[in-house]
């Protein structure tokens, strides 16, 4: 059974990562109900939320069906990290979970996310810091380091577990990659099998079928996985995993009618967390998502993105499903 801190996730979980601009409570909500164990919110910035920044503010928004959820921070100053920590647990999340792995330029150039790979004794001290701040438990995301010759998650671990994190989740690349070419998860299934390593190590990267979520859980022995791109317009993907590793066979693909009932709820949940006009818009960027695969979808959703009108939306939505009675192939 697997547990971070008083929280108890069951025997494999599988963990929603938190993704910018993608991960917002109407997603995590389809997420939930698609089988997620456990969830973060979009990484958040620790200058945002002690400046008060109103997009950084709503990024703290949780839900009770969320739970567990946990608030991730970023930021590269001691100080005000400690500061948004203590911001974020006054929101009452079941866990805070620390960014050391952001690769873009805006965030590892300004001294946080996957930066601090390159400065591990500021990342023990914003850690230690952190964990001494909260009564929450305080979890940490982070890659394998900052390039090639400086694969250091060995010592990262080590050494974060000893001032008290409580779960370590880790991205198969280095910085220098970003998200190109293969995650190697051969150093991840090394930190899990390490015999000083006690907390739950969680495996991201690449994990794209309930196949390979099975292989890798074999292989490398891991404590979960965490999921990311393969969530997006796919929030099934957990379902479909724990089938597979309880069956060994694949649970059926939804069908165009149950996937534009999960379009549906999503926009629900969209309009309802940031009202009528601007849930619609922030909807726009999941349609094509939603219905890949499906052949001549582009006029679809034209149409899905020009419309302010939710009954309008709804009329198209519909129409999908009279339309596109066959089973959805995935392509």
């Amino acid at each position: 059974m697997v547990k971070i801190g008083n929280i108890v996730l069951g025997d494999f979980p599988l963990l929603l990562a938190p993704m910018e601009d993608v991960s917002d409570p109407p997603f995590r909500a389809v997420c939930k109900q698609g089988g997620a164990d456990l969830m973060y919110t979009e990484f958040i910035s620790s200058e945002g939320l002690i400046r008060d920044a109103a997009k950084s503010r709503q990024k703290l928004d949780i839900f009770e069906y969320e739970r567990p959820v946990g608030i991730q921070l970023f930021g590269g100053d001691v100080g005000n990290m400690v500061q948004s920590a203590e911001i974020a647990t006054a929101a009452n999340p079941d866990l805070i979970d620390i960014n050391y792995g952001c690769p873009v330029k805006a965030v590892a150039c300004r001294g946080a996310g996957a930066a601090l790979l390159q400065d591990i004794p500021k990342m023990v001290k914003m850690t230690e810091a952190i964990v001494k701040c909260t009564p929450l438990p305080v979890t940490v995301k982070t890659r394998l380091g900052w390039d090639e010759s400086t694969k250091n998650i060995t010592e990262v671990a080590e050494r974060l577990q000893d001032i008290g994190i409580k779960a370590l989740s880790i991205h198969g690349r280095t910085r220098v990659q970003m998200y190109k070419g293969s995650a190697d998860w051969t150093l991840i299934g090394e930190i899990k099998n390490n015999p000083r390593i006690t907390i739950p190590i969680f495996g991201n990267g690449d994990i794209d079928s309930p196949e390979k979520a099975l292989e890798y859980k074999n292989r490398y022995g891991v404590d979960g996985i965490m999921i990311g791109r393969a969530s997006i317009g796919n929030p099934w993907v957990f379902s479909q995993i724990k089938h597979f590793m309880k069956t060994g066979a694949h649970a059926p693909l939804p069908s165009i009618e149950e996937r534009v009932e999960v379009v549906k709820r999503h926009l629900d949940f969209s309009i309802k967390w940031k009202g009528d006009r601007l849930g619609i818009l922030e909807m726009r960027r999941h349609y094509s998502n939603y219905f890949r695969g499906i052949p001549n979808f582009k006029p679809i959703r034209t149409k899905l993105v020009e419309s302010l009108s939710l009954e309008e939306i709804y009329s198209t939505l519909d129409g999908v499903t009279e339309m596109y009675t066959q089973e959805l192939v995935v392509a």
